[in-house]
């Protein structure tokens, strides 16, 4: 059964992760999507653990598309960039504001061909302000955003960079949400329409909710109060690391039996929420103290019979065996024709009826430009002609 997105055409002249990672989305919910990409490829092909001329990042964002290798710089690889779009719903491009418009491929130059695309624009900044021709990666945008912010050890106070590129995905969920959006108005009569994501605006609007509790109210409005990043830390065992979060009467009942101090959950100071988070070092202290003198099997056995939400802190190559994740069907194994033998998360949102499942595997650069210029009208000699030319790979 087709996905939901099914007969849904996209042209991604994006690179890197916040566009690819979002037309991938896409392409699971069954879009068609095809990479136009320069003829030396997207940056990521270069990247480490690379099988097979398939790099991991780069397979990782890329999936259920085909590849066009096209050089954007000669008006005849312009000219097939168009013929794609006056057959395409959506065109998503991640170039610094200004770049796609000097290529000649600005939102006019395609709704002259295509009057009701979705035409999409992800951006480090936004398209103006003081920053918005800087160059930008996700770290940048996590310092802007308060996400270093937070990220500070309990005990040093040093901080650190939230250790994946959540800036750059957050963007890209937001765009995958933004263009199927776009496309349900399209189809309510709105038209096509621009679509404009800066990372700078989704990753805050990412973070805001908790991250900036303490900020959400200005001035003398804003209540005092303990904020989830105060909170969150890892509890040390006798013999490691687990992390337990009980939040609600019931659940710290259950915590203080499994350590053995139920008479803590009766204490003043903690007998409500509202008293644990005025006494929240309190609470902590005794926390730290009775969870390192047991092991982590043991603490993660009694907290779970007691309801306390807990689980164990993996290792990497663990996440691959957690019973509950293969309970899941969360990781899906598949053979890249290329690369070989690869492992990927399965598409995360279940449809019942119009099911999303992992598209093709990524493909080598330029794989389909034959077969695409001759599904645009291309005939044998003029394909060889873009080849020899150095218009296409």
């Amino acid at each position: 059964m087709a996905g939901p997105l099914a007969g849904v055409r996209i042209v991604d002249l994006s690179a890197v992760i916040s566009g690819p990672l979002a037309t991938m989305l896409l392409a699971d919910q069954g879009a068609e999507v095809i990479k136009v990409e320069p003829r030396g490829g997207d940056i990521t092909r270069l990247s480490s653990f690379a099988h097979g001329g398939i790099s991991a990042l780069f397979a990782n964002a890329n999936r259920g598309k085909r590849s066009l290798a096209v050089d954007l710089d000669q008006p005849a690889g312009r000219e097939i960039v168009l013929k794609l779009v006056a057959r395409a719903d959506v065109f998503v491009q991640n170039f610094r504001p200004g770049a796609v418009e000097r290529m000649g491929l600005g939102e006019p130059d395609l709704r002259r061909v295509r009057p009701g695309l979705i035409y999409v624009s992800i951006s480090g900044f936004g398209e103006s302000g003081p920053y918005a021709s800087q160059r930008v990666y996700d770290p940048i945008i996590q310092g802007l955003t308060g996400n270093i912010a937070v990220q500070k050890h309990n005990q040093s106070g040093e901080r650190d960079l939230v250790r994946n590129i959540v800036c750059d995905k957050s963007s890209a969920y937001t765009a995958a949400q933004a263009i199927t959006a776009a496309l349900f108005a399209r189809e309510r009569g709105a038209g096509g329409q621009h679509v404009r994501v800066a990372m700078l605006d989704a990753s805050l609007a990412f973070f805001w909710p908790d991250g900036m509790m303490r900020h959400t109210f200005p001035g003398d409005a804003n209540a005092p109060g303990v904020t989830l990043y105060e909170l969150y830390r890892l509890a040390e065992t006798a013999d490691g690391q687990i992390l337990l979060f009980a939040a609600s009467d019931l659940e710290f009942a259950g915590f203080c039996r499994a350590i053995d101090r139920p008479e803590l959950s009766e204490d003043p100071r903690f007998k409500t929420l509202p008293d644990r988070l005025q006494n929240a070092a309190a609470m902590l202290a005794i926390q730290k103290e009775e969870v390192r003198k047991r092991p982590s099997r043991l603490l993660l056995e009694r907290l779970a019979a007691e309801g306390v939400p807990c689980g164990p802190v993996h290792e990497l190559e663990q996440v691959l065996s957690d019973p509950q994740i293969a309970a899941n069907g969360a990781i899906v194994e598949s053979e890249h024709p290329h690369a070989g033998r690869m492992r990927q998360p399965r598409p995360p949102a279940r449809f019942d009826r119009t099911p999303a499942v992992a598209g093709s595997p990524a493909p080598l650069l330029g794989e389909h430009s034959d077969a695409i210029l001759a599904e645009l009208g291309y005939g044998e000699s003029e394909r060889r002609e873009l080849r020899s030319s150095g218009t296409v790979h």
